[in-house]
């Protein structure tokens, strides 16, 4: 509704927030139920399909972060060049196209893997979620094809694409320094500094719950760093990415008939 927010991070921000609510629905109510109505059982086909969305969301964040950083470092450190290189709407179409086909390709992936697994003994996930590394722990089949596609899949996923965020977060630092105002520079690190920590947090914990096999991992460092990505995350991006950008509180203000309030 507001023209001053058609520009081309809003467009990345607008999949960030459909994916963010999607993600936190798919354990939320889940998490709700064992714990006010005391029904700690779920069945194997409903965590099937929890794991599909899970890996089909998380790897989608990665490469929308990815995305994103890109998007502001070409705002900050090549100004001039930014409605070139991002200002065509089909470019951004497409980049986020490419986020959801790689992230659907490493869901149905991990599914497939996950359908015939056997389980004999205890059948208790200490968890919160039918994620893939509990259930290959529970699981008296052979895991390590499961756990070898978890690797690959972590490393293209989640470690790939850190590198162009590193060298984008490194030029935006440097394109900071170069600014003269002391002002333009404290409100550049503060937004660019939030948007790297939530990154960080994001990729490190989802890079140490999934890339290690899973003889190496605890069921509750499992449980803290998923908590971590899966409900941090969502909870940190909309006060970054909205709660903080004077430019949507004042179109908020707008659509409200408060103008004046901003």
């Amino acid at each position: 509704m507001d023209s001053r927010l058609h520009a081309p991070m809003y467009d990345f921000l607008v999949n960030l927030s459909l994916l963010d609510t999607a993600y936190i629905s798919s354990t939320g109510p889940q998490v709700l139920e064992h714990l006010l109505a005391a029904v700690w059982t779920v069945p194997y086909r409903a965590c099937l399909p929890q794991i599909f969305f899970l890996h089909f969301l998380a790897p989608w964040e990665c490469f929308l972060l990815t995305a994103m950083a890109y998007d502001r470092y070409a705002a900050i450190g090549r100004p001039p060049h930014h409605l070139v290189l991002m200002g065509r709407r089909r470019t951004r179409a497409g980049m986020a196209s490419t986020s959801r086909l790689l992230a659907l390709a490493d869901a149905f992936a991990h599914t497939v893997l996950a359908a015939p697994l056997r389980f004999c003994g205890p059948r208790l996930i200490t968890h919160f979620s039918c994620g893939l590394p509990p259930l290959t722990r529970l699981s008296c089949s052979s895991t390590w094809a499961t756990e070898l596609a978890l690797f690959v899949f972590s490393f293209v996923v989640a470690l790939a694409p850190r590198a162009p965020v590193a060298i984008a977060c490194v030029r935006v630092v440097a394109a900071i320094l170069r600014i003269h105002s002391a002002e333009g520079r404290r409100k550049a690190f503060s937004t660019c500094g939030a948007h790297t920590t939530v990154v960080c947090i994001f990729y490190i914990a989802s890079v140490l719950c999934y890339i290690l096999p899973s003889s190496a991992c605890s069921g509750l460092r499992d449980r803290v760093l998923s908590v971590l990505y899966v409900v941090l995350t969502p909870m940190l991006n909309p006060v970054i990415y909205s709660m903080r950008n004077k430019e949507v509180k004042r179109a908020l203000f707008k659509a409200l008939g408060k103008e004046s309030a901003s």
